[in-house]
């Protein structure tokens, strides 16, 4: 998809949530519950707490959002297995990935377990907070 049919495509799926969420307290003339499309939630902090980005994935999908995380963890013994040794060209790439990610969230939540604010994490929240998006912290800042 060309970047400008990506733009116009994603600004039709924002304004087609923010449609869906002025009924979000409304109900419709059966006294149902008008549906709404689920926020998208990008999941950033460091891997060495796969932990919490396995506890925080199960909360937000319970609370009915969509989840968007890390695809690799760089300190699993099974990923590396199946990744095998990943390079710094390879960590840049999955890196940049995550801010696709980022992109394409309605919101993030920051996984700051003790306050932990890694450089890559601080990156990811400066580029959310430029890209508008709602941030989230898992812990007070």
């Amino acid at each position: 998809m060309s970047t400008g049919r990506q733009k116009s495509f994603k600004a039709s799926v924002r304004a087609n949530n923010q449609a869906y969420a002025q009924y979000k307290q409304e109900k419709d003339s059966h006294m149902n519950y008008v549906p709404i499309v689920p926020i998208i939630v990008c999941l950033c902090g460091s891997t060495r707490f796969s932990e919490t980005f396995h506890e925080a994935n199960l909360r937000e999908t319970l609370a009915g959002k969509i989840v968007l995380s890390i695809g690799c963890d760089f300190k699993s013994d099974s990923d590396l297995e199946i990744a095998g040794q990943l390079t710094e060209e390879d960590k840049k790439r999955l890196d940049e990935l995550h801010l696709r990610k980022i992109d394409l969230a309605d919101e993030v939540l920051i996984l700051n377990v003790g306050g932990y604010i890694g450089v890559s994490t601080a990156r990811e929240a400066a580029y959310a907070k430029l890209h508008g998006k709602r941030i989230r912290w898992l812990e007070d800042v």
